[in-house]
């Protein structure tokens, strides 16, 4: 997938990273305002790389590793802007940025697919399912940055250390409603990507679902958000005790993505969907 459009994106996420750090370096608002127009001017050429490659392949580039993480990363810059045009938490590109960065140059770093695509990875519903399930992913990780920024301020207001950090992260007030924005958005489309992936494996496999370990780690991360959201709504959670279970389900989330596809076997993992010549 080595194109101009996703070398442009990589030099604007770095780009974006450089002006993010200015800004919460120096705190200058106009750093704050070119780092959303360069990581927006990333994101319109990364889409572009996506689209150019998809249309080559007749299919959603998303069958290896270095794939899946232009997607993420896809996902992720197009979820923080989205809100960060909705609820500005500034200093969280700073964050997002860098991620952003490094998941690009892995997958331009990590070995390109040989082989044919198997033919299970090349269903339209399966692009639906794919794409829903990484913007909630990218949603509800937003979530677990904001939870290590909220506890970051907590210890600086606890220990009355109200210098460099304190200064330029968020109120908590700040971050735990940037935690239930996340959640309240990211919850419904992670949950939509599960249903539908969930009745593409009974179209192409004849069930709902395999105990794969991609599909068991997803749930147990989907249990835990449903409870967040549950007391968030009920019992009125919030503070330190959302911020600690948005970060455990980042923890589950990231162990989802890399793990289940790396390091465990099952229908899930890349090289399922890759046929030997």
């Amino acid at each position: 997938m080595n194109n101009v459009f996703l070398y442009l994106a990589l030099a604007a996420y770095f780009g974006a990273t450089g002006l993010w750090l200015a800004y919460f370096l120096a705190q200058r608002e106009r750093y704050y305002r070119y780092g959303a127009w360069v990581m927006t001017g990333g994101l319109a050429a990364q889409t572009a790389a996506l689209i150019q490659r998809a249309w080559i392949d007749g299919y959603l580039p998303a069958a290896t590793f270095g794939e899946a993480l232009l997607l993420l990363a896809w996902a992720l810059v197009a979820a923080f802007l989205v809100l960060n045009w909705r609820y500005p938490i500034k200093v969280l590109g700073a964050l997002v940025a860098p991620l952003a960065a490094l998941m690009v140059s892995g997958t331009l770093i990590l070995p390109q697919r040989h082989g044919a695509l198997s033919p299970a990875l090349q269903g339209f519903w399966l692009a639906v399912h794919i794409c829903l399930t990484l913007l909630g992913v990218a949603a509800l990780a937003l979530a677990g940055l904001g939870g290590i920024l909220y506890l970051i301020q907590e210890r600086q207001i606890k220990g009355k250390r109200f210098g460099f950090f304190y200064r330029r992260l968020p109120s908590l007030s700040q971050l735990d409603t940037l935690n239930y924005w996340c959640l309240t958005i990211g919850f419904p489309l992670l949950t939509a990507g599960m249903i539908s992936g969930s009745l593409y494996a009974q179209h192409t496999m004849g069930r709902f679902f395999s105990w794969d370990p991609k599909e068991v780690l997803t749930l147990i991360a989907w249990l835990l958000y449903a409870v967040l959201l549950h007391e968030r709504l009920t019992v009125g959670w919030r503070g330190r005790r959302a911020a600690l279970l948005a970060i455990c389900g980042l923890l589950v989330l990231i162990l989802t993505f890399a793990g289940a596809n790396l390091w465990f076997s099952g229908y899930h993992s890349f090289s399922h969907f890759i046929q030997q010549p």
